[in-house]
């Protein structure tokens, strides 16, 4: 681990020479066309500011699908190209972009016009990392891995990742890219503390693989926020909005229990619950970087808080599992 700005320590990712933020900016759907451009250029100006230097997109990212890159690109031209080395740019194509055959999951065709189209929305020669963004049951995992060595050898890519692939299948892709000397540099998936099921399998093969772990969803779509304590859904939270496929009503009452576990352990650390969410993961052995979402700065600033911390102790670690649920 490496201390370069303030606050924030970066970590090694896999057996490369990228250093990681601890904490890393995705742009999902905090940077759509609905959003608004001076918040979010604000957002990137102390991302920066935070050491947070490493943001996250992938071309369905907006709403609509391809706002969030569009938004970035023009922003990044305008106000940020003087920073563009100091940044790690990640993107990703496998999910439906445009109509017909083509323009959906795994194929070499699909992959390397999502690439084309993400570059010119970004108004980038390359970006620093290209992801596979899910596996596709149909085409054959060698033909995927070939639309990803293109990615590279074509310069429009220094490095790969794979996102949301089951062990197995991600154990095959790194191989195949092993024997082509472009190896897998990252993996991205679900981790919590109300979603433990990486644990199993796929944590222990990216740590077998000595590839870095990017983890999304930390605060399990905004319960671990803490806003829902109680049971309570704020008039303008996620949960009540019709239009969020991830978090719902339900979804807050099955986990309320753990939930309000894990928020009085962050009660008597003093430690607020978003920030002891993401230094339980940042204390996970393997876990390179955590993806955060905010819509506002203050949300960015209190997560980045979490980072470059002592790590946390024993006792409230294993009270932490406990109270998760994890056997």
């Amino acid at each position: 681990m490496q201390e370069m700005s303030p606050g924030m320590s970066y970590r090694r990712c896999g057996r490369s020479g990228v250093l990681l933020p601890e904490l890393s900016l995705g742009l999902w759907h905090n940077f759509g066309a609905a959003d608004d451009r001076s918040a979010c250029r604000d957002m990137l100006a102390r991302a920066l500011e935070l050491g947070v230097c490493h943001f996250d997109l992938g071309d369905n990212y907006g709403p609509p699908p391809g706002a969030a890159e569009a938004r970035f690109g023009e922003l990044l031209a305008s106000d940020f190209a003087a920073h563009r080395d100091e940044m790690f740019v990640s993107t990703k194509a496998g999910h439906a972009m445009w109509p017909g055959p083509y323009g959906d999951w795994g194929s070499r065709k699909h992959l390397l016009a999502g690439l084309d189209q993400s570059l010119r929305r970004m108004r980038l020669d390359y970006v620093d990392v290209f992801y596979s963004h899910r596996p596709d049951p149909e085409t054959p995992i060698e033909e995927t891995v070939g639309a990803l060595v293109q990615a590279v050898r074509s310069g429009k890519a220094l490095y790969v990742g794979l996102s949301k692939y089951p062990p197995a299948l991600f154990e095959r892709a790194c191989e195949l890219l092993a024997e082509e000397k472009v190896p897998c540099l990252m993996h991205q998936y679900r981790y919590n503390l109300l979603d433990r099921s990486c644990e199993a399998g796929m944590l222990p093969a990216t740590r077998r693989r000595q590839v870095g772990s990017v983890v999304f969803s930390p605060l399990a779509q905004g319960v671990l926020s803490g806003k829902y304590r109680g049971g309570v859904l704020p008039a303008d939270s996620r949960a009540v909005r019709a239009d969020s496929p991830f978090l719902n009503a339900a979804r807050v009452a099955e986990t309320a229990e753990r939930t309000e576990r894990l928020a009085r352990l962050a009660d008597e650390a003093g430690i607020p619950l978003p920030q002891l969410a993401i230094r339980w993961l940042l204390a996970q052995p393997g876990i390179t970087s955590v993806i955060i979402g905010a819509r506002r700065v203050s949300q960015l600033e209190q997560c980045a808080a979490a980072a470059g911390q002592a790590p946390l102790p024993d006792d409230l670690l294993r009270a932490l599992n406990e109270a998760s649920g994890a056997a």
